[in-house]
C-alpha cells in the first residue's frame, strides 16, 4: 500500500500535483505561503524567521552580506548603493534620512567623529572633552553653546553620552595652548553654560577629558613610545598629587580614570606592565587612541581659571617627558616638578597653590561650577 503524502506542517492530505517541496519537506500551498518566503534580491526561497532583512526588505544571508546593511541610527535595512557615512573616515552606514538629519542636529550621536581641524602653532595639540550636566540634552541649548564657541570658525561640537544623566558633551577640535588660551572663547562658552543652568564640577557624572597628539612626542614610533612611557610613569609615581589637582573622588576615579598600579623603578617596566594589563579606556592615561593619549583623570569645570590650569598642567606633563630623560623622570619629585614650571603658566601655578601642591599657602579663588 502506497504511503500517504502529507503536509509537513499541518498534516493535510496531498497528492503528487498540489505538494510542495522545500528544504527536504512537503507542505501544502497555504503552510509554504505562511512559513517562507522569498528573498527580493536573488528571489530564493527562504524560511521567513531566516529572513536578513526587515520587514520591507525580505532578503537572504548571502545578499545581506553582499548587498545590503542597516542603518546606524534608524536600523532600516539600505542597500549598499544608498548607504551614507558623515564623513570619510567613518565606519557607521545611514540612510540618508538619518544621515541628513544628524548632520542637522546640534547634538550628534555618541559616534560622531568629524575630520580634526587643527588650531594653533606648535607640535603639541590638546583636543577637549567636556561634559555638562543638569540642564537638559536639548538641541536648542547646544546650538546656543555652538553659536557662541563658532562664531568665527568650527572650534566645537556637541555629542550625546549616556554618561551624563541631563546634558551632553562639548568636543573641541585640537588646539595648540596658546590658541586655547588666548584665541578659543572657552570664558564666552562656560558663562554661556552656567545660564543656562548647567553644572560640570557640581555634579556626579561629569569629566575633563583631554587628548595629546601622539606626533608631538617623537618621529620615530621607539621615541613616541618611551615619551608615553615617561607619561604614564609621572602619573603612576605622583598619582596622590594628581588625584589632589584632578577634583574627582576615589570612588569616580576608580570607575572612569583608574590607575594602572603598575609602579616599577623604570619607566620602561612601568609602561610595559601598564600596557600588558589591557584595562581599556577607562584609565587615567587612555592608550586605546591610534593618534592622541587621553588624560581622563579631571572632574568637569566651568570654571574658566580651573580649565585653563588644566590644560597647562597636561602641557606641562608632555612637555617635560619629552625633553627629559627615563633616569631623569623617575628621579624627579613633585617638588622639582613644579619648580620647572615657567611663570607665564599663572594660572597653572596659581591653581597649584590653591590646592597647596606648589607651596604651602591658601590662595582665595572663585568656586568650580
Amino acid at each position: 500500500m502506497r504511503e500517504k503524502l502529507v503536509c509537513s506542517s499541518c498534516g493535510k492530505e496531498l497528492t503528487n500535483e498540489n505538494l510542495i517541496e522545500f528544504d527536504g519537506l512537503t507542505f501544502c500551498a497555504d503552510c509554504l505561503e505562511n512559513q517562507t518566503t522569498t528573498c527580493d534580491c536573488c528571489g530564493e526561497r527562504i524560511w521567513r524567521d531566516e529572513n536578513s532583512g526587515d520587514a520591507n526588505t525580505i532578503l537572504c544571508e548571502r545578499c545581506y552580506e553582499y548587498n545590503y546593511t542597516h542603518c546606524e541610527r534608524c536600523g532600516r535595512v539600505i542597500h549598499n548603493d544608498n548607504t551614507y557615512y558623515l564623513n570619510d573616515d567613518d565606519d557607521y552606514p545611514y540612510c540618508l534620512d538619518c544621515c541628513e538629519t544628524i548632520r542637522n542636529l546640534s547634538i550628534k550621536s555618541y559616534n560622531y567623529k568629524p575630520e580634526p581641524i587643527f588650531y594653533g602653532s606648535g607640535n603639541l595639540f590638546m583636543g577637549v572633552e567636556l561634559e555638562i550636566d543638569k540642564g537638559g540634552e536639548y538641541d536648542k541649548h547646544a546650538s546656543n553653546i555652538l553659536d557662541v564657541a563658532n562664531r568665527s570658525r568650527e572650534h566645537i561640537y556637541c555629542k550625546h553620552d549616556g554618561s551624563i544623566n541631563d546634558g551632553f558633551e562639548i568636543v573641541s577640535h585640537p588646539m595648540g595652548l596658546d590658541y586655547h588660551i588666548n584665541n578659543m572663547n572657552w570664558l564666552d562658552v562656560f558663562e554661556k553654560a552656567v545660564q543656562m543652568n548647567y553644572r560640570s564640577h557640581n555634579t556626579s557624572t561629569c569629566g575633563l577629558h583631554i587628548h595629546c597628539s601622539r606626533s608631538a612626542f617623537g618621529k620615530e614610533h621607539e621615541q613616541v613610545e618611551q615619551t608615553i612611557g615617561r607619561i604614564v610613569f609621572f602619573v603612576e609615581k605622583h598619582w596622590n598629587e594628581l588625584v589632589k589637582f584632578s577634583r574627582r573622588t576615589p570612588e569616580n576615579l576608580n570607575r572612569w580614570a583608574a590607575k594602572y598600579a603598575t609602579i616599577s623603578s623604570t619607566t620602561e617596566e612601568t609602561y610595559k606592565k601598564a600596557k600588558d594589563k589591557r584595562m581599556g579606556r577607562y584609565v587615567a592615561v587612555n592608550l586605546e587612541n591610534y593618534d592622541t593619549i587621553e588624560f581622563r583623570l579631571f572632574r568637569g569645570t566651568l570654571n574658566h581659571k580651573t580649565f585653563i590650569a588644566t590644560l597647562q598642567l597636561v602641557d606641562e606633563i608632555c612637555y617635560q617627558a619629552i625633553h627629559l630623560s627615563d633616569k631623569e623622570m623617575e628621579d624627579m619629585s613633585w617638588s622639582d616638578f613644579v619648580s620647572r614650571i615657567l611663570p607665564k603658566k599663572a594660572e597653572l601655578i596659581d591653581y597649584l597653590k590653591y590646592k597647596r601642591l606648589y607651596i604651602n599657602e591658601a590662595v582665595e579663588r572663585e568656586e568650580d561650577m
